[in-house]
């Protein structure tokens, strides 16, 4: 996991994240609208919506589309969206987690499924590999949003398990049912956050190859792309070198 963290930067840093922003914001208003439709419109009554817009206020989502997303949902006009995690293995038998918002079961799991097999991996059964990993909330800030102590300090209060902190910012986790209540005590107290997710973080890991690592980038980009997919977690280990090597422009 730590080798996607560091891809993730390196293409942010890239300049890449900045053509995927409409499609962030399509997997937000997503998000936003199950969130609503399966609950009150109100998110002070509706912790799932409320979450959803913390997360889409760290995105710097327009206004108008949160809006849309809302009013699609209590307008009774929208879609039957059900969530839907996929589980399987990679090349080199790095586990992957797949989380997905679909209204056609059958066309999502085609494209998954098609996304692993020609990347040379292989698609499992629900819990063949989340035992790997461990669900859990993450809440990011930018460095200047204080201090370590700060962090931590407002971390504890906040009812969060853990604050880490190094040059690029402060992250904070939490346990997944508690991840609405922390975020919104941390935001009283620290401003709104970079991000605010629910995330599947691994517990075991696997050391790749520079083959095999080139492949699993691949496939991670193939099933990001795809508009049903909101989140890809993997439990892969890349050194720096072929990090490095395989991000060069």
């Amino acid at each position: 996991m730590a080798g996607h963290s560091k891809f993730k930067n390196i293409m942010h840093r890239k300049g890449k994240q900045d053509k995927a922003r409409a499609k962030v914001f399509t997997k937000i208003a997503r998000e936003i609208t199950l969130a609503a439709k399966n609950g009150l419109p109100d998110p002070a009554m509706n912790p799932k919506l409320r979450l959803a817009l913390q997360a889409a206020r760290a995105e710097n989502m327009p206004k108008d589309n949160i809006e849309r997303a809302i009013k699609k949902a209590t307008g009774g006009d929208a879609e039957d969206i059900v969530p839907v995690r996929y589980e399987g293995y990679g090349p080199g038998g790095v586990a992957i987690v797949v989380e997905a918002l679909t209204e056609n079961r059958n066309r999502t799991g085609a494209a998954v499924r098609a996304a692993f097999s020609k990347h040379g991996g292989n698609l499992g059964a629900t819990g063949s590999v989340s035992h790997m990993f461990d669900h859990v909330g993450e809440i990011a800030y930018p460095p200047e949003a204080g201090n370590a102590d700060t962090i931590l300090e407002a971390a504890v209060d906040a009812g969060a398990d853990d604050a880490l902190s190094d040059e690029d910012g402060h992250l904070i986790t939490t346990s997944f049912d508690s991840l609405g209540t922390v975020a919104s005590a941390l935001e009283e107290a620290l401003g709104e956050a970079k991000s605010v997710k629910a995330v599947w973080r691994p517990n075991i890991t696997s050391d790749v190859d520079e083959g095999n690592a080139a492949t699993i980038l691949k496939l991670i980009d193939v099933l990001e792309d795809d508009d049903d997919v909101q989140s890809v977690y993997a439990n892969f280990e890349i050194s720096d070198e072929i990090l490095t090597k395989l991000t060069a422009a």
